[in-house]
């Protein structure tokens, strides 16, 4: 098969293409406010079908996973959500999971184009275990349901639910009537204002080559501490023993009269030291909110006070919220 570049949703009208990593999805429909606000009461739905899809049957896929994610997931009931991590053998953030068993298949959404190199992982993981692992992305297009929706799922669609809202594994070739039956849409910066505001950190945007899970707030969400047997753990229990991490994640309220939102990257440092000083972080997502205005996520460095009024880029005001605690 080939690899699905567009959604044809990008036919709906008023539909803008996002760029970055959710190339290949609408960013939004002509009114990325309204789209929010329709998001956050609970009606429309969003297309992410650009996100990787990963399959894994067979009678040992949960004790297997078990013993590579990060996730207790050996005992996870049918249905039941969760989400997980793979690790480098340092304790890095390599690929994030988000996952559900649907009773004879573990069904993971990932960032768009990781697929395949997580796909070339767990395959050479497999050894002697009754797994089979398969990339189902041209097949499979994920679609998410705002928390407090009552649409109708389509019969045989699995389905992984969380407070955030419900993601649906739905074939292909059954997007354009879902749509049809199932809108308005709303497009991806819709989503991430709500991501942002939620405080939720995405890989690839809040991660770099070295972030640990410590430092984003996912022990416990992503990160099961009374399990071990995964490559990395050995940094996670450390850090979480002994220690504390370099960085923070920091949730920001920037400066609601500047014209342009800080790009991914964009430095920060102390507002006493003005635009010149010395950087302590970066600006990870940068969006507008429709009730809070222009939000960001950002990692810091651990000592950065939590009082300490920021700037970000050439000189935005930031005033942050914890969301690590230092």
């Amino acid at each position: 098969m080939l690899r699905q570049s567009k959604s044809p949703l990008l036919s709906l009208p008023g539909a803008v293409p996002a760029e970055g990593p959710d190339e290949g999805v609408a960013a939004h429909y002509g009114d990325p406010f309204r789209e929010q606000r329709a998001l956050a009461d609970g009606s429309g739905f969003v297309d992410l079908s650009h996100r990787g899809v990963i399959a894994v049957s067979g009678d040992d896929r949960l004790s297997w996973l078990h013993l590579l994610l990060t996730q207790h997931v050996s005992e996870l009931p049918p249905g039941q959500a969760t989400e997980a991590l793979v690790l480098t053998a340092n304790g890095h953030i390599e690929h994030a999971l988000s996952l559900v068993d649907d009773g004879t298949t573990v069904w993971a959404h990932v960032e768009p184009g990781t697929q395949e190199a997580l796909l070339a992982y767990l395959e050479s993981m497999k050894f002697f275990y009754r797994v089979e692992v398969a990339d189902r992305t041209d097949e499979i297009a994920v679609v998410h349901l705002p928390a407090g929706s009552i649409a109708d799922v389509p019969d045989g669609v699995v389905v992984r639910e969380t407070p955030h809202g419900r993601d649906l594994f739905l074939p292909r070739e059954r997007l354009e009537s879902f749509a049809a039956d199932h809108g308005p849409a709303a497009g991806t910066l819709a989503l991430e204002a709500l991501r942002v505001e939620a405080h939720r950190p995405r890989l690839g945007l809040e991660t770099d080559h070295r972030t640990i899970p410590h430092e984003l707030g996912l022990i416990g969400t992503a990160v099961h501490l009374q399990k071990g047997c995964y490559r990395g753990q050995e940094t996670v229990a450390r850090v979480q023993n002994l220690g504390k991490p370099p960085r923070r994640l920091v949730f920001l309220h920037l400066d609601g009269s500047e014209v342009h939102l800080p790009g991914h990257g964009a430095p920060v440092r102390l507002a006493s030291d003005g635009p010149d000083g010395r950087q302590l972080g970066f600006v990870t997502t940068a969006v507008r909110h429709h009730e809070l205005g222009p939000i960001a996520l950002a990692l810091v460095k651990r000592n950065v006070p939590v009082d300490a009024a920021l700037v970000v880029g050439e000189g935005t005001a930031a005033a942050q919220e914890v969301v690590v605690e230092p």
